[in-house]
């Protein structure tokens, strides 16, 4: 049985439907089971962070943890709550989520959030592998309002590239940690084919729609605000802000060959994935 939380999300979603249609035994943790949908089979549980029984029913019978909580100042909170019932249920395999650049001095703070659920990975007495991936191509569904409405997307990170990576790789990676020796402590670092700055996206979603795609730079502060006054936490605000001030100043331009080492191909590239995702942008 492979226990899988965060099982609604772009990642956690995807992992539940590879690790289905390989036929293997799956529960699917989520806040609210009637919302989920789900492949038929998949055992889909209650469960919350903040809710330690909830979390003690679901590991019940899992030999393994692909562990994923929404990103945040919590999220190492979120990984301990759900580490320490897992070992006490005799879960032997874990595989954790986290950022790229977590190992790094100086990184991002996104990489400060998942440290220590790094770390707590690390010291379960679990064979563990950590996924470090780069900026999703998924995160271009939020420029999807201003393109139907003919608008720029916006550009918080300026001319700062980033290996952008297509999710499915993500979670297929995240399905052959789980399911197959070798990765064992390992950390990998999972990057597309190549480097991108949002302008240069702007560029291929143009080529795939049909139409020119404008950007426009957005100060910082501009945008924190923004994103405060839509709802969004402060300190979550500060974290995307600090995220983009860090791929501004290159530090987001990193390429590796770790999802072709595992999946024995290479990684889609934003293309491919807007050209299968048309329809999210209108089109």
């Amino acid at each position: 049985m492979i226990l899988v939380t965060g099982a609604t999300g772009t990642i956690g979603s995807e992992v539940v439907r590879l690790l289905a249609a390989r036929g293997e035994q799956v529960r699917a943790l989520t806040r609210d089971p009637a919302r989920a949908k789900l492949p038929a089979g998949v055992d889909v549980v209650r469960g919350d962070f903040d809710d330690p029984v909830s979390l003690e029913r679901a590991a019940a019978g899992a030999t393994a943890l692909f562990l994923l909580s929404a990103p945040g100042p919590s999220v190492s909170l979120h990984d301990r709550a759900m580490l320490a019932p897992a070992r006490a249920a005799g879960t032997r395999r874990v595989v954790k989520l986290s950022a790229i650049g977590t190992d790094e001095p100086g990184g991002a703070r996104v990489g400060a959030w998942h440290a220590p659920g790094e770390a707590a990975v690390q010291g379960s007495g679990m064979a563990w592998t950590l996924l470090r991936p780069s900026s999703f191509a998924s995160n271009a569904v939020t420029w999807a309002g201003a393109l139907r409405a003919g608008a720029p997307i916006p550009n918080l990170t300026g001319a700062g590239k980033q290996g952008v990576v297509d999710p499915r790789d993500v979670a297929a990676v995240a399905v052959e940690a789980l399911t197959s020796a070798g990765h064992a402590d390992r950390a990998y670092t999972l990057t597309g084919p190549e480097l991108l700055s949002v302008p240069d996206q702007a560029v291929r979603l143009g080529d795939v729609l049909g139409r020119a795609v404008e950007t426009v730079d957005v100060p910082l502060d501009v945008a924190r605000q923004q994103l405060v006054d839509s709802g969004m936490d402060a300190a979550f605000a500060d974290g995307v802000m600090d995220g983009s001030e860090f791929v501004r100043g290159g530090g987001g331009a990193v390429l590796t060959g770790e999802v072709e080492d595992v999946l024995g191909r290479p990684p889609g590239g934003f293309d491919a994935w807007v050209r299968d995702h048309r329809d999210v942008f209108g089109v």
